[in-house]
């Protein structure tokens, strides 16, 4: 069986694109792969160093939405990050090799400076966070990462990594990771920006019917249709978007058709997207419920799959100390 490795930062709470573009997918793999899932609470630092006090709380919710969407501790490997200290220890020893330039030319890296504008991205562990997400990956020597296109230069300088390290050394240790690409495309936001908390435009797994109601009243439609007896352009409407991820084949006609005549208005095409929002939330609405007050078990579930990466994450250790001849 093939081995999966996913992780998903906890720097607040999850929302729709975190379940769209990762969650939906891990339930899925889960069937058909070996899966490591972790939960990235260095990563966090990267953005999150001046102030770490919310990490923990964070950590606590992306375990109980993880668990809630559908992912099984006793079918896949479910740790936390920091928990596992082999990951800093390869990502040091990856970083001896890794050269500036490649850190510099990750698409990303700009990208995330311009979304985080609030945040002091000036720091080493910023530029170098490729190299632990590289590190995770290779810990476990994992055969495939499900990642969107916009991933695809980080994966790709992992195994740029890979092939340096062998050249170096003159051993071969690592798997050479492949991309599984999500189906589901980058989620747009309420303002179709990217769906960001950063960009206060997201709406959370968490969110109330009211909330997911109230948001949905002020997603952007198109710019177009000024008018209730305007036509509009479905393919330019965020509401339409979202309609796509929670509502069903009849609906999405509906809302197409009636868009593009005018039979209907955007109040009415966005009550309905919000109805079969909260419906499709429900179950994992009462799912995460089952979670409240059990921050102990919660940890333990991650515990155990600590030590089960652990395991896998040492013997790849010990392969690398004792090619780079550091294993006195």
């Amino acid at each position: 069986m093939e081995r999966i490795l996913a992780g998903i930062r906890p720097t607040g709470k999850l929302h729709w694109g975190n379940y769209f573009g990762a969650l939906q997918n891990w339930v899925q793999l889960q069937k058909k792969y070996e899966c490591f899932f972790f939960v990235a609470d260095w990563h966090s630092l990267t953005s999150e160093y001046a102030d770490s006090s919310k990490i923990k709380n964070w950590t606590i919710e992306v375990l109980k939405d993880v668990l809630s969407a559908g992912v099984d501790p006793d079918k896949v490997v479910l740790f936390i990050q920091s928990h596992v200290p082999e990951h800093a220890e390869l990502h040091l020893l990856l970083s001896m090799m890794a050269p500036l330039g490649w850190l510099e030319r990750v698409p990303t890296y700009k990208e995330m400076r311009q979304e985080l504008v609030d945040k002091d991205l000036n720091t080493y562990g910023f530029l170098g966070y490729p190299v632990l997400q590289s590190a995770d990956i290779l810990l476990y020597n994992a055969n495939k990462v499900p990642v969107g296109e916009d991933q695809l230069p980080h994966l790709e300088l992992t195994r740029e990594l890979v092939r340096r390290v062998h050249f170096l050394t003159g051993k071969t240790i690592f798997v050479e990771p492949q991309p599984l690409l999500t189906k589901t495309p980058r989620v747009p936001g309420m303002d179709r920006r990217k769906m960001s908390k950063s960009f206060g435009n997201a709406i959370y797994l968490d969110d109330e019917p009211k909330e997911i109601t109230a948001k949905a009243m002020q997603t952007l439609t198109d710019p177009a249709r000024k008018l209730r007896s305007d036509p509009g352009n479905p393919d330019v409407c965020t509401v339409y978007d979202f309609h796509k991820l929670v509502s069903d084949e009849a609906t999405l006609k509906w809302s197409d058709h009636g868009c593009r005549t005018a039979g209907i208005g955007c109040v009415e095409c966005k009550q309905a997207m919000a109805k079969n929002a909260i419906e499709y939330f429900k179950k994992f609405r009462e799912e995460k419920t089952k979670w409240d007050n059990k921050e102990a078990q919660l940890f333990e579930i991650a515990a155990e799959g600590s030590k089960r990466a652990s395991k896998v994450a040492r013997a790849t250790l010990e392969k690398v100390r004792e090619a780079l001849g550091i294993n006195y």
